[in-house]
């Protein structure tokens, strides 16, 4: 029962993020939320993030990090009856190299 109930919140988590990131963010720059992972007890959670263009991988990051507290706010005014878990962003690695992968195949 634990199991789907933090398979539900890391999707919701996924979904809210990646609304409130196409709201907020600015167009200089394409930020997609590729996965989300959270913790056994559904506390803490990782965002995984794509950028275009890979220049703005940085900035795009920060600018994710200084609104946690507003994802977070977000998140409990969209998903009705579940506290937010403490996240961090990360960019997904492993989504780059499967593009680099396509790319030379």
């Amino acid at each position: 029962m634990q199991e789907n109930r933090n398979e539900r919140k890391r999707e919701a988590l996924r979904e809210v993020a990646a609304e409130f990131l196409s709201r907020e963010a600015g167009r200089q720059s394409l930020i997609t939320v590729t996965r989300t992972q959270l913790s056994e007890d559904g506390k803490r959670g990782t965002i995984y993030i794509t950028v275009l263009p890979e220049t703005a991988e940085e900035n795009a990051l920060d600018f994710c990090l200084r609104n946690r507290t507003e994802l977070s706010n977000f998140f409990k005014k969209r998903v009705k009856g579940a506290l937010p878990p403490h996240v961090e962003f990360a960019i997904d690695k492993g989504e780059k190299n499967r593009q680099r992968l396509d790319e030379l195949s």
